[in-house]
């Protein structure tokens, strides 16, 4: 059976039959113009293929974005038909190749790549032109063939049309024609009430193939002559191979090889399940001299103590320190935040394959750029001879753009440690399993805040003082220029450093410990996974030390914040938070709690309703969220990741931490650090605010309001603050 991912080439996404191939790079994109007379000898328009409109009628939108669930295939298809004009059913969606020129992030600069909720952001623009001019190339290559003016042409569901001389003509048909038109050097897009796409209902692009088994998975990828690897990682972050003995490994049927790597030893069989018992014969002797040795607890303490010392300074607003000293009373409260792992549904793999002049390589890829160049300098390389074949990914969550470029690099070492034997050419597939990526990946960073505020008699907040003691992840990055200014990470302040509200004296510091060696990096929503818990939890605290109910506290100081203001009016509304909730059983208490913040340019606001049981158990009934993320390309696919992102951040604050002991994770697989199962998950309601504003991110802005206002919900209903995630619910007996 032919497999699809053997034929995939460069030249496949640069090339077409009697097509039309466009591609814009904005704002320079009029310049190219004069590229027409190219046009005439082929069918391919460079420099940046967005689109690629067949002869067969199929119009192909080029991805430069991972599609890992968050439905980035469909809203980018979405941009361009609507200004196309094409048929849905027509339009099919292929990964772009690793090609930072044509296929940059503009909100990266010059890098591909797929987080920060960027890619409708970044792509809204350039997208919107990609159609529009090459809607007005077909439009001109029909006037010429029928011999009409222009502006008679009408374009709709894939068909141009003149409705004086009843001429019509499909895409398809249109489409070398079309190639050899100039590239108009400006266009008229659309006005937004005119859309028929954008903001309506749109079938996904992804979910036939991904229910009827054809979506191409890493694990999918089958090559002739292909190896699988599985690695033994030493148990600590930092330990090396002392030495090893193969023999039993070796035994074992289907065993092919066994070899040294700089971050363990790999097996190599011919299919995973030989591999992984291959590995788990081994007898590995492991150097620790080097390796972290620490647990969470002393580690916890020491952030503690840091957590009661001034840190650097990442916003001052007036004088928070005086105005404090001076207080009568002070309201503080101390927060702990524990490492959390991604846990995507497909932990790390990747396949590569050397070929005579480069690298082939099959990956849910996540960072194009930062991946080709390492590859390219492990094997000595120009970056353009490291091919990148983007397929689908089951999940990410952030793991998967590794500025180490981790378990990619791992591949790489184990296809470099074959040399020139017998298996030297053979592809590689590196599979991770579950307590791989468990225990030897990558976490959200462990975290501790501490906060002091006081009150004016009327119950105004008078100052605000907000201690974080964390791990930078930008440190050691190529992005820590950018990202760490003055010694502080803002990764590990936002949501605290942009507070919105408006207070007179509010400091913010930062602690970043030296000799925490845990691997760290973004995980869904970055830093707000835990400022905005601390923040948005310390508000109600505060609004109850001062007999004032906790939305009419937030709208008050958000006076200059309407956009804040305006989701959290409308999740109150829709949750009814005038009306008192309905009581519980005999022995249960019920609390409603509310949260609003913003992350990647979005604004959330949620209110959440739970019931406690008399035992301490908590049970979160309902979750009311309202969102404004500029104008919602596919309102289904907004309302599905906020409802997602409910799960992913209840799962969080019920169950989810990563600990250690010496320097060894505890955790190894869903057994252990376990997601939220189905009899937990709450009814979620998402009601997107009306917006002309261009559209923001959505992938992750839903995740920071869901445990603060989980948390405020229980304070209503016991009177307890929980200041420790995830929830430690054993307090909350009654």
């Amino acid at each position: 059976m032919n497999n699809p991912i053997q034929n995939l080439s460069r030249r496949g996404f640069l090339q077409g039959a009697a097509g039309l191939t466009l591609g814009l790079s904005l704002p320079a994109f009029a310049a190219k113009a004069g590229a027409a007379a190219a046009q005439a000898a082929g069918t391919t328009f460079e420099p940046t293929p967005f689109l690629r409109i067949g002869a067969d009628n199929t119009v192909t939108v080029l991805s430069k974005h991972l599609e890992m669930g968050q439905g980035t295939y469909t809203g980018l298809a979405t941009i361009v038909a609507e200004e196309l004009d094409a048929a849905w059913p027509q339009v099919k969606v292929e990964g772009a190749p690793a090609d930072a020129k044509r296929f940059n992030n503009l909100a990266f600069g010059p890098m591909q790549g797929t987080g920060g909720s960027t890619a409708m952001a970044n792509s809204w623009d350039q997208l919107r032109q990609t159609g529009a001019t090459a809607r007005a190339m077909l439009v001109s290559a029909a006037a010429k063939r029928w011999n009409v003016p222009a502006a008679e042409i009408t374009v709709r569901e894939g068909v141009v049309s003149h409705a004086a001389s009843k001429r019509k003509a499909t895409f398809g048909e249109l489409a070398e024609a079309a190639a050899a038109e100039a590239v108009p050097a400006s266009v008229t897009l659309k006005d937004p009430k005119d859309f028929r796409l954008i903001g309506k209902h749109a079938n996904r692009k992804d979910s036939f193939a991904k229910t009827n088994g054809s979506a191409q998975f890493t694990q999918d990828v089958h090559l002739p002559g292909m190896l699988v690897a599985v690695v033994a990682h030493s148990p600590r972050f930092g330990g090396k191979v002392k030495s090893f003995d193969a023999t039993k490994a070796k035994a074992i049927k289907g065993v092919v090889d066994v070899v040294a790597i700089p971050g363990g030893v790999a097996v190599l069989a011919k299919d995973t399940w030989t591999a992984k018992k291959g590995r788990d014969a081994l007898s590995v002797e492991w150097d620790d001299s080097a390796a972290f040795k620490l647990g969470t607890d002393e580690m916890r303490a020491t952030y503690q103590a840091l957590g009661k010392t001034p840190g650097l300074v990442a916003r001052k607003d007036g004088d928070a320190n005086a105005a404090l000293s001076g207080a009568g009373k002070v309201v503080a409260a101390s927060y702990d935040f524990p490492f959390l792992a991604h846990a995507a549904m497909e932990p790390m793999n990747c396949v590569i394959q050397r070929t005579a002049d480069g690298l082939e390589v099959w990956n849910g890829e996540q960072f194009q750029t930062v991946d080709q160049g390492a590859l390219a300098a492990m094997f000595n390389l120009p970056p353009e001879k490291v091919n990148i074949h983007m397929l689908y990914a089951g999940g990410s969550f952030g793991r998967r753009a590794s500025t180490k470029v981790d378990y990619i690099r791992e591949a790489a070492a184990i296809v470099k440690a074959l040399g020139e034997g017998a298996h030297a050419k053979a592809p590689v597939k590196l599979v991770w399993m579950r307590e791989d990526d468990m225990k030897a990946g990558y976490y959200r960073p462990m975290f501790h805040h501490r906060l002091e505020a006081t009150l004016d008699a009327d119950g105004s907040i008078r100052a605000w003082r907000h201690r974080l003691v964390g791990q930078s992840i930008a440190k050691g990055s190529p992005f820590e220029g950018f990202m760490i200014k003055d010694g502080v990470d803002g990764l590990s302040v936002e949501g605290a450093a942009t507070l919105p509200y408006a207070i007179p004296n509010l400091q913010v510091e930062l602690h970043t410990p030296a000799g925490i060696d845990v691997p760290v990096l973004w995980w869904r929503s970055v830093g707000s996974t835990h400022t905005a818990y601390s923040t948005e939890t310390f508000l109600d605290k505060l609004a109850a030390e001062g007999g004032q109910d906790p939305v009419a506290l937030r709208l008050k100081l958000l006076a200059k914040h309407p956009r804040h203001a305006g989701v959290l009016k409308l999740a109150a509304d829709k949750a009814g938070w005038d009306k008192p909730l309905a009581p519980g059983k005999v022995g249960e208490r019920r609390g409603r709690g509310v949260a609003v913040h913003e992350s990647f340019h979005s604004f959330v606001a949620q209110v959440a309703e739970v019931t406690v049981s008399a035992d301490g158990s908590v049970k979160v009934d309902r979750i009311v969220a309202a969102v404004d993320c500029g104008m919602a390309i596919n309102p289904d696919n907004v309302r599905a990741q906020v409802e997602g992102s409910v799960g992913f951040a209840l799962s969080a604050a019920l169950h989810g931490e990563i600990t250690l002991k010496d320097g060894v994770v505890e955790q190894g697989n869903f057994g252990e650090y376990a997601p939220i199962r189905i009899n937990e998950m709450p009814k979620v309601e998402v009601h997107i605010v009306a917006s002309a504003e261009k559209p923001t991110g959505i992938g992750e802005p839903g995740v920071p309001p869901v445990a603060p206002a989980v948390a405020n919900a229980i304070a209503a209903a016991t009177g307890k603050w929980l200041t420790r995630m995830p929830f430690a619910t054993e307090q909350l007996k009654a």
